[in-house]
């Protein structure tokens, strides 16, 4: 395309938003809109996701060696756990640093336990680390079958549930941002729909002349491009802003927990991407939508 003809199609399209006033304050109100609200899911997935992800990271399986064990059975253990695939990194905690943990746990009423100093009950312990957190439990039903394998505690009961949680949540946020965008495209290309009726005659008389569908589409792709972004800067501003305070007030507050927010930064820098892409598509598409029925005369 010659750059005269770009250059015509972009002034085309300007003209077009400024002289539909009311219409282009609709399109851009509907974008507005559903943006708004799949912004805001977006935040709280993308937010639940690092968070689900974070505690799956720290699933381990802890093997309590058998009370029995020689430092060569401990170590003949240790080379049978390495042999399993999906094993990470192994880590060996003795049965003295596995009291001391115990002790820091219960705080100022765990100095009772230092009672059992001299004649520790506890056993030492393997740290299991899997390449994939769902891998924990087949490892584990591995791991119990290995001689001098005292106790495998991996917490069967909650990571299963854990994992069913985290994958139901991961599926209604996709599922209710995914029903979101089909509904914006519905309304805008409706709402676009409307403008484009308005200038049927204007089209039919283009494609008299000659003019060809590719010609007479360009403005409309730019029309719909330029109403999407332009949707989207009040979404972006209202979440973003948004974000900071909670972020900068709620942060604080979850120190030390495994609920941590994504810094503002790089994260707002990728909602706005995000967000600027749906409505440029949505946009266009709704745009390219409309304009082609009455590209048939």
């Amino acid at each position: 395309m010659k750059i005269n003809t770009l250059r015509r199609h972009f002034r085309e399209s300007l003209k077009n938003l400024s002289r539909n006033g009311w219409m282009t304050f609709a399109s851009v109100s509907a974008v507005t809109v559903t943006l708004l609200l799949v912004g805001v899911f977006l935040v709280i997935m993308m937010n639940l996701n690092s968070m689900a992800t974070s505690i799956e990271k720290d699933v381990k399986i802890s093997v309590q060696i058998d009370l029995a064990a020689t430092k060569e059975n401990q170590a003949a253990l240790k080379a049978s756990i390495e042999k399993i695939p999906q094993v990470a990194n192994i880590t060996y905690s003795s049965k003295d640093q596995e009291l001391k943990k115990l002790m820091e746990s219960f705080g100022e009423e765990g100095k009772v336990l230092e009672l059992y100093e001299q004649d520790n009950p506890l056993h030492d312990v393997y740290i299991v680390k899997t390449k994939e957190p769902t891998d924990v439990m087949g490892v584990a039903k591995k791991i119990e079958g290995l001689e001098f394998a005292s106790k495998v505690i991996y917490g069967k009961e909650s990571i299963e549930k854990m994992f069913g949680a985290v994958k139901v949540s991961r599926n209604i946020g996709i599922g209710l941002i995914v029903g979101l965008l089909f509904t914006a495209m519905f309304l805008i290309s409706n709402t676009i729909k409307i403008t484009i009726i308005a200038r049927k005659r204007e089209i039919e008389i283009m494609k008299l002349v000659g003019a060809t569908n590719s010609f007479i589409r360009w403005p409309f792709f730019l029309e719909g491009l330029f109403l999407g972004i332009l949707g989207s800067i009040i979404p972006i501003s209202l979440i973003l802003g948004s974000y900071n305070y909670l972020y900068n007030f709620l942060q604080p507050k979850l120190a030390g927990t495994f609920l941590k927010l994504l810094p503002f930064e790089p994260f707002a820098f990728q909602v706005s991407g995000l967000l600027i892409a749906i409505g440029a598509f949505i946009g266009v598409w709704g745009s390219l939508m409309s304009v082609r029925k009455f590209l048939k005369v």
